[in-house]
């Protein structure tokens, strides 16, 4: 069983948590992941480019950062994989569905699976996401192939 802890800084926690966890073990199951401790943080771009800036030497506001933890927890008789962390900014959240001309539940949906997929051990090197630029970045295609499997699947709505 996967257990997915949500909490908000600097912004209020959104009313719409129970659906984004529901999101995040469907993606899990989907990944065929079990056993995954993850915890979720939303919050605004000061508080994003503060972690960014800390962590991998960027001065400047993300949408999502991924934090690996990797560590292992026997609890109760089984193993628990804690996967680790992933840091949304509502804030750049918005400007990026305005920006891709997506709207803002596909986006939340994206970021999140963009961020499970790092803590999986997946990595790119563009944020390209054209369908022509797909193919040289296997953890994007399989975002995008989660994100469109999952399409019924709305966080917001």
């Amino acid at each position: 069983m996967n257990r997915v802890d949500i909490a908000a800084a600097e912004v209020p926690l959104p009313a719409w948590v129970a659906s984004a966890e529901r999101f995040i073990l469907q993606t899990l199951e989907r990944i065929d992941r079990h056993n995954w401790d993850i915890s979720i943080l939303f919050c605004n771009d000061k508080y994003i480019q503060t972690l960014n800036r800390r962590y991998r030497n960027k001065d400047e506001a993300t949408d999502v950062l991924s934090f690996c933890a990797g560590g292992m927890l026997h609890e109760d008789g089984e193993v628990r994989h804690i996967a680790g962390d992933i840091v949304i900014s509502l804030e750049t959240l918005t400007k990026n569905s305005k920006y891709f001309d997506t709207c803002e539940d596909e986006e939340l949906r994206r970021l999140l699976i963009h961020g499970i997929l790092h803590l999986n051990g997946l990595n790119h090197t563009i944020n390209d996401i054209k369908p022509d630029a797909l193919e040289a970045e296997p953890m994007l295609f399989l975002q995008e192939k989660i994100i469109s499997e999952l399409s019924d699947s709305t966080i917001l709505c």
